[in-house]
Formats: C-alpha cells, sequence, structure tokens
C-alpha cells in the first residue's frame, strides 16, 4: 500500500471520529493562542488530521489521491523505494507544520483564529507536482483548464490578495506557505530539480 494511501486513510479515520467528538477536535485543532500560551505545538501537526465537515476532507483527500500517488512514485524513481517513501511522507508530515508556523507567529495573540485541515501539505505537494511536470493540463479551481505552472502561479497570486482581503474562513495563507515549503523541500532533497524544471519550461518554446 502507498505511503499516499496510508495518509487518506488515517486523515480520513481521525477527521471521521472528530466530526462527532468535539472534544478530540478542539485537542487537535490549530488554534495558535492556546498553542503558545499552553505550549500545546502538537498542534501544529495534529491540525492536519481534521477537517471541518465531510465536504472538507473529502476535496483534500481526492487532491492527494490525485497527484501524491504520482509525487509519490517519482520520489521512489529519485531517491528508490525505501528513501522515497521515507522523504515523500517528511514532504507531507513537515508540510503540515510549515505551512501552520506563519500562521502560529501571526495570529498568536488572537482569540478568533483557528483553523484545521490537510490543504497546506496537500498544497506541498501540488507543488512538487508542478515542479516535475510544469505543462501538464490541470483545472484550477477544479474549473478552468491550463498549464501547471500557470495555475500554481494564479494559486500563489489568488491565496496571497486573499489572506489580505481576508477572505472566507479559510486559512489561505496556510495554503500559500505550504506551497512555498513544498518547492523549498523540493530544491533541498533534489537540487537538480530546478534546472531539470528550468529545461522543461523552455523546451515548449
Amino acid at each position: 500500500m502507498s505511503i499516499t494511501l496510508v495518509i487518506i486513510i488515517l486523515t480520513g479515520l481521525i477527521s471521521y471520529n472528530a466530526f462527532s467528538n468535539r472534544d478530540l477536535f478542539e485537542r487537535m485543532k490549530h488554534y495558535p493562542i492556546v498553542e503558545h500560551s499552553n505550549k500545546e505545538y502538537h498542534r501544529l501537526l495534529t491540525s492536519g488530521f481534521v477537517h471541518a465537515d465531510m465536504t472538507h476532507l473529502f476535496i483534500n483527500m481526492y487532491v492527494l489521491f490525485i497527484f501524491g500517488e504520482y509525487v509519490e512514485l517519482q520520489f521512489q524513481n529519485y531517491f528508490g523505494p525505501l528513501m522515497g517513501r521515507v522523504n515523500y511522507t517528511l514532504l507531507y508530515v513537515l508540510a503540515i507544520i510549515g505551512a501552520d508556523l506563519p500562521t502560529y507567529a501571526k495570529h498568536k495573540h488572537n482569540p478568533r483564529f483557528a483553523s484545521v485541515g490537510a490543504s497546506g501539505a496537500i498544497s506541498a505537494v501540488l507543488f512538487a507536482f508542478i515542479l516535475m511536470n510544469p505543462w501538464s493540463q490541470l483545472l484550477l479551481f477544479f474549473i478552468i483548464p491550463m498549464p501547471a505552472i500557470v495555475a500554481g502561479i494564479l494559486f500563489l497570486v489568488w491565496e496571497s490578495y486573499a489572506s489580505k482581503k481576508n477572505y472566507g474562513r479559510i486559512d489561505h495563507d496556510g495554503h500559500f506557505y505550504g506551497a512555498i515549503f513544498g518547492i523549498i523541500f523540493m530544491i533541498i532533497i533534489r537540487p537538480s530539480i530546478i534546472p531539470d524544471f528550468l529545461e522543461k519550461i523552455v523546451s515548449i518554446f
């Protein structure tokens, strides 16, 4: 069984349990003011395994399945079967934390901010995919077909703008910084990803 499927099953089980167990949900969610005051830093990780509702869970796990299976396989091609799985797991787990740390710093004195979900980690996986396949066709917001590199740029622009405007009850910062974490992680573990990416970009011309 792939690591991606293990993550999906684990996240699904924990999230589903938390839907009916409010105490569990409250103890796992990303809540910067409580993390700061009570030193409950485990929330920076556990928040990635609980979701607001079934729709939130389904969308995140569907996107993870679509892109995660491919990225995980490529990691095994890059690093071998064992280290590929290890590095892919690190990408996902560390991206949850990496996506939450900026909002921790930003909202650690704000009692009105809290967030849940795996979106930051999934953004990291998605941008790892974009680095590998910049000209693949993606559906931006599941609607508009365009090259992955274009969709990625528009995604970053939108999430940055939406964060500044406080659009909706969505952690846009988590999406943005998860994507950035994915890019940085890929550069660190496989520096050749950048020249490979640039070669693919210019090859279309």
